[in-house]
């Protein structure tokens, strides 16, 4: 077996030293980076196993490239190790990916206990992928190789063959229904019924009927028994999709059905048995939701045994052409065209678009440029949806307005020619006071709402936490 390599992120020699000096004791091979820029750097040169990674570092925050290293292929198992207790940076490192947060002031067996714990783990999780080679999952329609979507597709290895029930998170158009048919495709359960309940399109005076059912009679225009979508779900998978929009006067009365497993028609006397697996999806923040009262913290917890954080496009910009090739011949064949080439710098201008609206708008600018094109021999940038070419125009434009940019008018180097900085490290600056502005008026303007601040921002609620942690604002 070959040896474990460890690399530790920290600009405080004795650290380093022990840590490296403990891990080289139990056998394991160490390396070091005093900087985010090393780090980096090394982490793509070698393959580790395992990485502790310090929150305070000279050229900024560990917190900021949790991603880039749970994005590396075959990532290592990550230790956030601190000298300052912060549990809000506890919780966001583990929902990150970190395998552990520990403290500098914690003995070096604990530490190295929590390293072995780690990399055994590791070493079990590659020997299982080994002989299963993820089984042949099925997974239509789930386009793309990246590294953060085979993350997503390995826990629905991991959770397809298991009854938990599974909360799936992400941006609108991220692919949570593609997902939610995966976990069922994949498990024991895939012969019977996947009941796909839209919790945002039921009415609100039917919501319980549409759910549960109702016997003949019991209101006016009862004229039969009606059979619930949760019973129809017998012996297969219940889908609640945009789940935070369930009606709060409905949410106790589901939450009785998931822990009885049980179902009541509206007008009946009985308990009808029924047996379904429950995945539920939502594009909302459902800890928020807690805490301002719509969603039910007992509910909320029996939804989420399992989950699966759906990545935006924006993240896994290598699947983009892949994407683009399948829906095109899928719009190509549905309207009876022949195939065509793409001009190339179109191909490069969707690569490089951020996708707001994610894979669902992706699709959407498919069948717009087949349709638009469909009398010329080539694709061309005309052919994009107007909006889509508006927005890439309005981010080219440089504003003539230095106050538009959250910058002062004013900022500029006071350098000789000879002292100015690189054209890298002036974008950074300009980039670092850009970020600090816009989030004081972010907060600002949302009154210290992180819920509305999310919304307002775009970011996720983890992305925004480590962009305040970064720029120290409270």
């Amino acid at each position: 077996m070959q040896t474990p390599a460890i690399l530790i992120i920290d600009d405080d020699p004795d650290v380093t030293y022990a840590l490296s000096r403990a891990a080289r004791h139990l056998g394991y091979t160490a390396d070091s980076a005093a900087t985010i820029h090393d780090a980096l750097q090394k982490a793509t040169q070698q393959e580790f196993d395992a990485v502790f990674l310090d929150v305070q570092l000279p050229d900024g925050s560990g917190m900021d490239i949790i991603t880039d290293i749970m994005n590396r292929p075959e990532h290592p198992e990550l230790i956030i190790i601190t000298g300052n207790g912060d549990p809000e940076a506890a919780e966001l490192a583990i929902a990150s990916g970190a395998w552990d947060y520990v403290e500098k002031g914690d003995s070096i067996h604990t530490i190295m206990d929590t390293l072995s714990n780690a990399l055994e783990y590791r070493s079990d999780k590659l020997s299982s992928r080994k002989v299963r080679q993820i089984q042949a999952l099925r997974r239509e329609s789930i386009i793309g190789e990246s590294s953060s979507i085979t993350r997503s597709l390995e826990q629905v290895g991991k959770l397809a063959d298991s009854d938990l029930n599974v909360l799936l998170t992400g941006e609108t158009g991220t692919g949570k229904e593609l997902f939610a048919r995966a976990l069922h495709n994949n498990s024991a359960r895939r012969n019977g019924p996947f009941i796909v309940v839209d919790c945002a399109a039921l009415p609100e005076n039917l919501v319980e009927t549409i759910l549960f059912g109702h016997e003949k009679g019991t209101f006016t225009g009862a004229m039969q028994d009606k059979e619930g979508l949760i019973l129809q779900a017998n012996n297969g998978t219940l889908f609640l999709d945009e789940v935070g929009e369930l009606p709060l006067s409905t949410q106790k009365a589901f939450l009785r059905v998931l822990q009885e497993r049980t179902v009541r028609p509206l007008g009946s006397k009985k308990e009808i048995p029924c047996n379904f697996r429950l995945i539920s999806a939502t594009n909302q923040n459902l800890d928020a939701m807690q805490e301002a009262g719509t969603f039910r913290t007992d509910l909320a917890y029996r939804l989420c045994a399992g989950k699966i954080t759906l990545p935006p496009l924006r993240e896994r910009r290598e699947d983009i052409s892949l994407l683009i090739d399948h829906y095109m011949t899928l719009f190509f064949k549905k309207n009876c065209l022949n195939s065509k080439a793409f001009n190339p710098s179109v191909l490069t201008t969707l690569e490089e678009y951020d996708w707001p609206g994610n894979i669902r708008e992706l699709v959407n600018t498919v069948e717009f440029m087949v349709s638009t094109s469909r009398n010329e021999s080539r694709i061309f940038i005309k052919h994009l949806p107007p909006a889509l070419r508006a927005r890439l125009a309005k981010k080219r434009i440089t504003p003539n307005d230095p106050a538009a940019t959250g910058l002062p008018s004013n900022f500029s180097y006071e350098a000789s020619d000879e002292e100015l900085p690189t054209m890298q490290e002036h974008r950074n600056a300009v980039i670092e006071k850009a970020e600090h502005s816009y989030l004081t008026q972010l907060l600002s303007s949302t009154k210290g709402s992180i819920k509305q601040a999310v919304e307002l921002s775009g970011l996720s609620q983890s992305r925004l936490y480590a962009l305040l942690k970064k720029h120290r604002i409270k």
